[in-house]
Order: structure tokens, then sequence, then C-alpha cells
């Protein structure tokens, strides 16, 4: 039998975000266990409904913390471990001039296209909607108006596919489907390498929000799997996270 039969298997579930990085950790993880690794990407939410209903992960990476939370609160996984940090960054279509300061005050302009994630099926989503009720104590009305506006681009059931290859969020932007689009700074320093006219404006300090990427191991997991989240956490893999943008999720 050959030795790639052999090798043990691990099916990973990982939220979209994390594909360029874990993609690469993974790869390393491979050569230095022999092991085999499975990879699908997806919005967390959507990836948490389907090993609810049954489908086989021995590992799930979100971008959120309350994903993983969950199936361990229903007995599905183990307990859960943060892994990394992003934050959310505003990228800006060339036809909008804005700055940190005047985010606000574009956004709420009926004529500027908002575009984000889903909530509830993508925690982008959520962490988007974060930053309208932070809006609100800044102006009153401002979270209604936000949230009637936003238009949920990417990580639903129904979104449109985005083409290979590209970033979902610059082909919107490229498509002229959104002037400004709220996203993770991983993302968006991703679109922008694919359609160099776009920018990024980090938030203001009133509307910051961040995000915190939790791991856990589903009971009855293949073996390799509790190997897989070990050397993510590890100083190796915590370093290869940072090469994607990502900030430490394992505490000093």
């Amino acid at each position: 039998m050959p030795a790639s039969a052999q090798a043990p298997s691990v099916k990973l579930f990982a939220a979209g975000s994390l594909r360029a990085a874990l993609t690469a950790i993974v790869a390393e993880f491979e050569k230095r266990e022999g092991a085999k690794v499975e990879l699908r990407f997806g919005p967390s939410g959507l990836l948490k409904d389907d090993i609810v209903a049954g489908q086989k992960a021995d590992l799930f990476a979100s971008a959120n913390m309350e994903h993983p939370n969950a199936l361990h609160a229903a007995g599905v996984a183990g307990p859960v471990t943060r892994f990394a940090r992003n934050r959310l960054c505003a990228l800006i279509g060339p036809k909008v001039q804005v700055d940190s300061a005047s985010l606000l005050e574009r956004m709420l302009d009926p004529a500027v296209k908002v575009g984000t994630s889903t909530p509830k099926a993508d925690p982008s989503g959520d962490y988007a909607f974060e930053i309208f009720a932070k809006a609100e104590a800044l102006q009153p009305g401002a979270r209604a108006a936000l949230e009637q506006k936003a238009l949920q681009l990417v990580g639903g059931p129904t979104s449109a596919p985005t083409p290979p290859g590209r970033s979902a969020y610059g082909w919107h932007m490229q498509e002229g489907n959104a002037d400004i689009f709220l996203a993770y700074c991983t993302g968006a320093a991703e679109a922008k390498q694919q359609v160099p006219d776009l920018t990024i404006v980090a938030l203001p300090a009133e509307l910051a929000v961040g995000a915190d990427y939790g791991l856990a191991v589903m009971r009855g997991a293949a073996p390799a799997a509790q190997q897989l989240a070990d050397f993510i956490l590890s100083p190796a893999g915590q370093e290869m996270m940072g090469g994607f943008g990502f900030s430490p999720g394992v505490d000093p």
C-alpha cells in the first residue's frame, strides 16, 4: 500500500478569510507530519450549521468564537482556543473620497453603496453590523439607516459565486456593486493587490471592531486533528499566521 494511503487524514473546516494562511500552514504541517489534510473553506456560520447537520469535520477554524463555542456547548466539539485576531477595515472604491474621520458621513450618504458580508451566516457580516451599532452612539439613527442600506453581497447561502482566484471583495468593488466594503483587513489587503485602484481606510477608534478566531477539535476526531491544532497554535504556526496579516491569537 502506498505511503499516502496510510497517512492519517484530517478534515479541516475553516473560515474563508483563512484560505491563504491555512493553505500554507497545512502544506507545512503535511510536510512535517506526513498527514493529509482535506480543506474546506466557507462562511463560518454555514460551516457550523453543516457540522450540526452531521457533516464530518475533525477540526473547525472559525472567524469568531461564537460558532465553535456553540458546538462545544452542544457536545460536538472540545474546548475552543483563540488562535488568531483580525480587524475590520473599509475598502474604498475610486469614486469615493473618504478618510477615517469622514467614513461614517460617507457611509450614511444615500448615494454611496455600502457592502458587507451576511450576518449570522458569516461573522464578517456580524462584525460589520457591530460597526453600525457603534455608529448609533455617534449619530442617532445611524444604526437603522446603515442596517437598512447595507448590501449583504457575500457570505450567504444565496450569495453570487465569486470567480475562481478572485477576491470576493475586490470583484464586487470592481463590478460596481459597492462603493465602500466593510471587510477584514486581511481580505481588504488581498483585494487591493488584485484591484490596485482600491484604497484601504482604517476605522476610527469609535467604530473599530476586532475579530477573534476560534479553533476547536471535534469529538471523535482523527488523532492528527489535535496535532494540526497544536501546530497552528505553536510559535511556528503563529508566525505563519502573522505573515498573512493576522495578529497572534495565543497570548504570550
